[in-house]
């Protein structure tokens, strides 16, 4: 078999990359270490093998039918108007999928979860800020919403390109509270460098969330009905369709190489198969990958709604880093039977954040005494890993580690990263069709 491109271990976004490289008629060939797809980022079924997973001995009481469990080991939402959907869209994936708007966004402070406002009715009746700031809070909305980067009769004498963040929300005359929980719940930044940083990019990602919440108006998530393996599935049937051959359970021996560049990788110590390029998640490539930190995930399971969510049956907190004083934010996303992903009655939450001490297991215990009580929780730390090069030298390609965040924002940022790199396209789709074609044509 002669393969154009190669991907190995099936996490979402290879299966991304490999059903759009399809599209485009690439010859790929999928192998997978695991006897199941989705990897690092499988939808664990039945709840015995969650258990199994993390070792604990004897099978779940009182937890309902096994089967009707679907625990995602790294749970993320969906922006509606995000990359992550476009995609969905423009490659007819979306056909084989179900989804479900999350039902809340929610923002900690002093102790409480709040309601993150972005409609009038919101604002008004928030308490997360006080009678100047709602007034000021919907000037910069609105100036948000009527932004257009091509047009600068939009730009309130501040340049986009030079302006910092920091100095828009003082035009705004926002107070301290207002900043953090914009930045952070809306522009959905990690830490604080943004503040220093030109404002163009800040102003997108809130516009981007306030045009998701646009569409359904509860919430700007979504997620997949039966959990995001779901999502590993569709891209899957799409690269099908176009040809990709798919072989699970095969360990990786080698990766070949002949004058620094990849030729063939060799399988189960007997098959060879040649490739012109390689794309593989960090765990095939640990000489070509560094470390860059750590992320704990707590997954937890609960009978009843969190706190202070309106009983929501799915909802979405941000934690940010200075009501902890930390230097990154804590994240809690929740799912729960109402997205088929587990019994009625029982839910599922998870805490996540970039590991900053000796002791995880604490930095995250803010989060998890929203949840209690708690039924039972598993607790996972794993290494943050990227490339050290960007693969054009030896047509290696290997992608980045999940980020501690809740939604699949940064994995686009990479898939693309990584579209660019192996084919000089970015991911705008009619582009990246033509750019495709002219490569099959040379």
């Amino acid at each position: 078999m002669f393969v154009l491109c190669l991907l190995y271990d099936v996490l979402c976004c290879e299966c991304i990359l490999s059903g759009l490289l399809s599209i485009c008629g690439k010859k790929v060939l999928h192998i997978d270490r695991n006897p199941y797809s989705g990897g690092e980022s499988a939808s664990i079924s039945p709840l015995e093998e969650l258990y199994k997973r993390f070792q604990f001995p004897g099978n779940p009481k009182g937890m309902g039918q096994g089967k009707e469990w679907n625990v995602d080991l790294i749970p993320k939402f969906l922006l509606s108007s995000g990359q992550l959907v476009k995609m969905l869209l423009c490659t007819e994936v979306m056909r084989y999928l179900d989804f479900k708007v999350v039902e809340g966004s929610y923002v900690y402070k002093g102790g409480k979860v709040h309601k993150l406002p972005v409609t009038e009715a919101e604002i008004h009746s928030s308490d997360l800020m006080g009678m100047f700031d709602k007034r000021r809070f919907r000037k910069l909305l609105l100036f948000i919403r009527n932004f257009e980067e091509q047009d600068p009769r939009t730009y309130q004498d501040m340049n986009p390109n030079r302006t910092t963040m920091r100095e828009v929300f003082h035009h705004f005359d926002l107070g301290c509270d207002v900043v953090e929980f914009t930045g952070h719940a809306l522009g959905l930044h990690c830490n604080d460098d943004y503040l220093d940083e030109p404002c163009l990019q800040t102003i997108k990602r809130i516009k981007l969330y306030v045009e998701s919440l646009a569409r359904y108006g509860h919430s700007p998530y979504l997620y997949p009905v039966y959990g995001l393996g779901e999502l590993a599935q569709g891209f899957i049937r799409l690269s099908a369709l176009n040809g990709v051959t798919y072989m699970l359970n095969h360990q990786v021996d080698d990766i070949i190489m002949d004058n620094g560049r990849v030729v063939a990788v060799e399988s189960q110590g007997e098959q060879t198969f040649h490739c012109k390029q390689l794309l593989c998640d960090p765990s095939y490539a640990p000489s070509r990958v560094k470390r860059v930190g750590q992320v704990i995930r707590v997954i937890c399971l609960l009978n009843h709604p969190i706190r202070n969510t309106d009983d929501a049956g799915s909802c979405h907190i941000i934690i940010p880093l200075a009501q902890l004083n930390r230097k990154s934010d804590i994240y809690i996303c929740m799912v729960s039977y109402t997205h088929n992903v587990a019994p009625d009655g029982k839910y599922i939450a998870v805490v996540s954040t970039t590991v900053e001490t000796s002791n995880p297991e604490k930095e995250v215990q803010p989060g998890l005494a929203l949840l209690e009580p708690v039924i039972q929780k598993f607790v996972s730390i794993s290494n943050l890993m990227t490339p050290i090069d960007d693969g054009r030298r030896s047509q290696i390609f290997v992608s980045r580690s999940y980020d501690a965040t809740t939604h699949f924002e940064t994995e686009c940022k990479d898939i693309n990263d990584l579209l660019w790199r192996m084919t000089g396209s970015e991911f705008i789709f009619e582009d990246f069709h033509r750019e495709c074609e002219a490569d099959l044509d040379n």
